[in-house]
């Protein structure tokens, strides 16, 4: 019954040292089991010996037991303790993602919120006295007035403003092709440029653009960028 007890709870050791200690518990057994077998029924002596010895061993595997019985009560704790732990890291984890989410929602509205805006925007084609052209072989110049709206977020100082004529055909008015600016990430033309000093107020803006080029009759439009962003648009149409 011990010899079988003993290869029963073998399987449930996990660790090796007990293992090994409690397999060589296991051979005594084995040798007592021969021992028995060999010693006549008469010798009353050896038997006791034999007896006691066994006696002794269910001491030993007893005490294996417990030991066995208490690691695993112990493992129990730690798989516990392990499921605890990786639930808060994901608790942690999850909290983290969601913080870094809200963070980067508050730097996209804070972004936005500081990109400067260009309202009232006007293109009006002069001749060469100033005055308002209808007619396109009249027209010597453009005048593009808008404002720069008030905020109080963006950052104040010098800042150049860009703007772009496209034509009908969606080509550039320009004067030179060397006039660039990076606009997300790529080398893109201007019309005309300007130099102004923002301090967070409304701020008007004039530009001029002197023709020099044929037009042809239709649809045009003005870009306006500032800080890197397109801060305003306005089509306008000029008619033969």
């Amino acid at each position: 019954q011990m010899s079988l007890q003993y290869e029963g709870e073998k399987f449930t050791i996990g660790n090796d040292s007990l293992l090994s200690l409690y397999s060589t518990e296991q051979a005594k057994v084995q040798r007592l089991l021969e021992e028995l077998r060999t010693v006549k029924a008469t010798n009353t002596k050896e038997i006791a010996r034999l007896k006691k010895e066994l006696q002794t061993l269910r001491k030993i595997m007893r005490n294996y037991l417990e030991q066995i019985d208490s690691l695993n009560r112990a493992n129990e704790q730690l798989k516990v303790e392990k499921n605890e732990a990786v639930k808060k890291y994901k608790q942690a984890s999850s909290t983290a993602t969601t913080l870094k989410k809200e963070k980067e929602k508050l730097t996209e509205r804070v972004t936005l919120a500081s990109r400067l805006d260009a309202t009232g925007i006007n293109v009006t084609p002069v001749n060469g006295r100033g005055k308002k052209a209808k007619v396109i072989k009249k027209m010597e110049q453009f005048v593009v007035d808008f404002r720069i709206g008030k905020n109080i977020t963006a950052p104040v100082g010098e800042k150049t403003i860009y703007v772009r004529i496209m034509k009908p055909d969606d080509d550039i008015l320009l004067k030179s092709r060397a006039d660039v600016f990076t606009f997300e990430g790529k080398e893109i033309n201007y019309s005309m440029k300007k130099l102004v000093e923002y301090d967070g107020e409304e701020l008007p803006v004039t530009m001029y653009w002197n023709i020099e080029e044929f037009l042809s009759p239709g649809t045009y439009r003005v870009d306006i960028f500032a800080d890197g962003n397109l801060i305003g648009r306005k089509s306008f149409t000029l008619e033969k």
